[in-house]
């Protein structure tokens, strides 16, 4: 039996940041939340397929909240990484963070979760690497990632035995 490869978060883990333009804003001067959310699948999904080392689509996004308004002429830094790796199927976390270029001054804007599926050449899903967290907030992310994982599997089933019913 071949060995799965295991890879930490710190590994496939990317930050990057966009500053916000007057086209991205609604009349109130935030920010679109759409504009936000594609965002966060464009660096959640470098990192599935950083960790994947290959195809990695999104399948869904499970939670998405929204903290604080972000404003035309900010910086929104966008960090993500693996919390938590199935088989097939790995939770990506995304923490925004809007950032006032003139003092520097950070706030957390917004943190989502997405889960996405590695695929291979036919387009089914492939077996990915597993995870190794190494640092105390790597091992926190993943047992909640876990807690998340669980929950959404025990929402699926009660929803198909009520189907069922």
């Amino acid at each position: 039996m071949v060995e799965r490869k295991l890879k930490t978060p710190a590994e496939s883990a990317v930050e990057t940041r966009y500053i916000v333009m007057p086209d991205q804003v609604n009349a109130y001067g935030t920010v679109f939340g759409g504009v936000i959310m594609s965002w966060i699948d464009m660096v959640a999904g470098m990192v599935a397929q950083r960790h994947a080392e290959g195809v990695a689509v999104t399948a869904s996004i499970d939670r998405i909240s929204f903290k604080a308004p972000v404003y035309v002429g900010e910086h929104v830094i966008l960090k993500a990484a693996v919390n938590y790796v199935g088989n097939t199927s790995m939770e990506v976390g995304v923490q925004v963070t809007k950032e006032d270029p003139m003092t520097g001054e950070q706030v957390r804007a917004t943190t989502a979760y997405l889960t996405f599926v590695g695929l291979d050449a036919n387009k089914c899903p492939r077996v990915i690497p597993g995870l190794k967290p190494q640092t105390e907030e790597e091992k926190q992310r993943y047992e909640e990632a876990k807690l998340r994982v669980a929950a959404r599997h025990e929402l699926r089933a009660k929803i198909q035995e009520q189907r069922q019913s």
